[in-house]
This record gives structure tokens, C-alpha cells and sequence, in this order.
């Protein structure tokens, strides 16, 4: 028989356990990974390319393709005037010292 291991036991093991320095900043990446993703499906959906959405929000075209690919030096204004222009309703949700905030 194949022993199975959960993801969230492998992540404890080879990150460290919620709440440590080393888990949060690979699960605030991961999670701009997944903001970055999110963008470049949504320009594509409105068939804009990279160059095309930074015409619109005033940036060149190797800006939008750094927030695409690595949102770790991406001024919040400017991913602001990214979701503008793809026309996306966004939500922010904001923990401070155990209490959850929803900003929309």
C-alpha cells in the first residue's frame, strides 16, 4: 500500500507551521502569484495585449509583464489602475491582530 501525505503536512514540514516567518512570506508570494495569474487570465479574456493594457493605464509594456510574472515590486496604485482598466470588481480582506476586515 502507498502512504499518502496531505499537502497542507508537506508545507509543515518543508516550510515550517502557520505562523512562523518563514510560512507567512511563502503564502504571501504564493498568494501574489495568484494575483498576478488573476490579471494576466483577465487581460486575456478581454484579448488586450500586455502592451495594449499598459497604453491604458500608462505604464510600458514590461511593467504589466512584471506584474503578470513577479508582483513583489508592483506599486499598489498601479495594480489599482490594472483591475480599472480590465473593468474587475476587487476585494481586499485585511486581518489585523485577529479580526478580519473586508474592503471592497
Amino acid at each position: 500500500m502507498m502512504k499518502t501525505t496531505s499537502l497542507d503536512t508537506l508545507i509543515d514540514k518543508h516550510v515550517g507551521k502557520k505562523g512562523t516567518p518563514k510560512r507567512d512570506t511563502f503564502e504571501n508570494e504564493l498568494r501574489l502569484d495568484i494575483l498576478g495569474k488573476t490579471i494576466k487570465k483577465a487581460r486575456k479574456e478581454r484579448n488586450l495585449t500586455q502592451a495594449q493594457l499598459g497604453k491604458l493605464i500608462g505604464v510600458k509594456k514590461a511593467q504589466i509583464s512584471k506584474i503578470e510574472n513577479n508582483l513583489n515590486d508592483a506599486r499598489f496604485e498601479t495594480i489599482l489602475k490594472v483591475f480599472r482598466a480590465l473593468n474587475a470588481k476587487i476585494h481586499f480582506n485585511v486581518e489585523l491582530e485577529n479580526q478580519n476586515v473586508e474592503l471592497a
